[in-house]
């Protein structure tokens, strides 16, 4: 599978001040890329540089498996910052302004891209009067023009209400699924990015500390049992011939971590203590997506 993305010790200061550091990210065609980190970890900028907004002082950037990052960034649309829309024209009036900057000549393109990001009754109201959900899907539009193979997102849901966060949650699924478009996307609100994300990269102070795919995440997370024993190793033998269980998370003295179903625990105990095992803990333990995020970004969890 194609790479849309790579960088390689991407590095960027201002001034004396280090803002990213030796970020190696890599997205593949078809992904939805979620960057997590605190205000100021360096999402923006590293999105900046990736779209051609901001220099890198060290490092490599490369598009779609090609050094060539003019005919890279041709195939970008970007929402960065703040939108950019003109608060008095019409949302189709936006989209034919844009279209001409730059030289999308398909026809009927605004409407079609206005029915995609669900603004095609909007008619003659002006954007200023749009809701700022409305105004995130309109920037939305702008970015599809050129028909771009790669969307960059910079927190596109924040600051919206549940209505506004749910419509843009919506649009960059339909985005992804439907129009086959591969997407970089920052949030700050992680339980909406983990309904749309298939992957995720974790910043911290300018540095990218971790990658992971959307199922290594729920297998990091999955709920497990602790038990502390006085024979390890007849436990261990005895979870995997009785219950077939073999995926320890961590083995320290007498403390073990396994995956479980929870409802095996009960029948787990008797059973340990049928076979002479003598059980002074046990309890199951798990932890949430957000709370392995935010423990990730204080580097509390490596």
């Amino acid at each position: 599978m194609e790479y849309v993305l790579k960088t390689k010790e991407l590095t960027k200061r201002f001034g004396g001040k280090l803002a990213v550091s030796n970020v190696d990210m890599h997205i593949r065609e078809g992904e939805v890329y979620g960057l997590i980190g605190e205000n100021g970890a360096g999402k923006t900028t590293i999105m900046r540089m990736v779209a051609g907004l901001a220099s890198q002082t060290n490092g490599e950037i490369e598009l779609f498996d090609s050094s060539d990052l003019n005919a890279g960034r041709k195939r970008i649309g970007c929402v960065i910052e703040n939108p950019a829309i003109y608060g008095n024209m019409t949302a189709r009036e936006n989209i034919e302004v844009f279209r001409r900057l730059v030289g999308d000549n398909r026809e009927n393109i605004a409407e079609e891209i206005l029915e995609t990001v669900g603004l095609g009754d909007t008619g003659k109201k002006k954007a200023k009067n749009f809701s700022l959900g409305m105004k995130q899907r309109l920037s939305i539009g702008i970015a599809l023009l050129g028909d771009p193979d790669f969307l960059i997102l910079d927190e596109p849901i924040n600051g919206l209400d549940p209505t506004g966060i749910a419509e843009v949650r919506d649009l960059i699924t339909k985005l992804n699924e439907e129009k086959k478009k591969t997407i970089l996307i920052s949030s700050h609100i992680l339980g909406e990015l983990f309904k749309v994300a298939t992957h995720f990269g974790v910043i911290r102070k300018g540095e990218l500390v971790e990658q992971f795919s959307v199922e290594k995440l729920q297998q990091r997370c999955k709920d497990c049992l602790h038990l502390v024993v006085d024979d390890v190793e007849k436990t261990k033998a005895i979870l995997l011939n009785e219950y077939g269980m073999s995926s320890y998370k961590s083995i320290e003295g007498n403390e073990i971590k396994v995956e479980c179903n929870a409802d095996n625990i009960a029948r787990i105990n008797t059973t340990l203590c049928m076979n002479g095992v003598n059980v002074s803990h046990l309890s199951m333990t798990g932890i949430d997506f957000e709370e392995y995020f935010i423990d990730l970004m204080k580097g509390e969890k490596q």
